[in-house]
């Protein structure tokens, strides 16, 4: 856990809640501090499916990035990575295949620290502290330009990030950006939250995240859509990510739990 005696002390505020400590602590993690323990039980007392929502949100990142690798993308951009936790990008697309290489992008330090820490002795995946809404900086970085071929297919990575970035950031003009950077036979694979077709007191946690200064932007399948514009959706589309090509029934269940849709695209020609 984090305290106001770690490293941390010196980068990041721990009297704020941070979405990516609150989720790392929704999944178990002890990269929190009390605040986002504080906010993440009150969450959990509004909407106990909360655990179940970040559970299925990582059991899609796994099946899409599997999937992904079988269709021959071997190098990974992962932006609004988080904190590490079990069954990271790099872990999966690796084990999948080891030529596979994998860039993480966080703006949060917390994020960038132990992912550091995780991959030093992996020569094939690096992590760069940036912020999605800078795509030159990202697609500029070192990190980047050492790992990263593109002249190759490309995965690009969106996990619980886009509802991060409210509409007068214009994040459809960003995808555009990264979009045209990507290669013929590159992909997105991105996750939403969203307010339709979900449990009545999805907007009341919301509203707890707004309080906290940690406000999420819920979209909806056709807003989603906007944002892949230029990208072709695999099958099933835009749904909820337990419907997202579930590999067991109970990958499936209550759907409508989930409250966040999920969809891996495929940049057109």
């Amino acid at each position: 856990m984090l305290d106001h005696t770690s490293w941390a002390h010196t980068y990041i505020d721990l009297d704020r809640p941070n979405a990516a400590r609150i989720y790392d602590y929704l999944l178990g993690g002890a990269t929190n501090s009390a605040a986002d323990r504080e906010l993440a039980r009150e969450i959990i007392r509004v909407m106990p499916e909360v655990e179940y929502l970040t559970r299925a949100n990582r059991a899609f990142l796994r099946r899409a990035v599997r999937l992904l690798v079988d269709l021959g993308v071997h190098q990974f951009i992962d932006i609004g990575s988080g904190i590490p936790t079990a069954g990271n990008v790099h872990e999966v697309a690796q084990g999948r295949d080891p030529r596979c290489r994998v860039v993480y992008v966080d703006r949060e330090p917390a994020a960038v620290f132990h992912s550091e820490l995780l991959l030093q002795d992996n020569e094939f995946a690096a992590v760069v502290h940036e912020d999605f809404r800078r795509p030159g900086a990202v697609l500029s970085s070192p990190e980047v330009q050492h790992l990263i071929d593109f002249d190759r297919p490309v995965g690009l990575l969106l996990f619980a990030l886009l509802h991060h970035v409210p509409d007068e950031d214009d994040p459809a003009e960003l995808m555009s950006v990264y979009r045209e950077a990507l290669p013929e036979g590159s992909y997105v694979a991105l996750s939403h939250s969203t307010h339709e077709a979900v449990s009545d007191h999805i907007l009341t946690v919301y509203d707890l995240y707004a309080a906290n200064r940690t406000p999420i932007t819920l979209r909806g399948q056709a807003d989603i859509a906007r944002l892949i514009d230029g990208f072709d959706p695999l099958e099933p589309g835009i749904v909820h990510v337990p419907r997202w090509r579930p590999e067991s029934p109970e990958d499936a269940d209550h759907p409508e739990e989930a409250a966040i849709y999920g969809v891996v695209a495929r940049k057109q020609r």
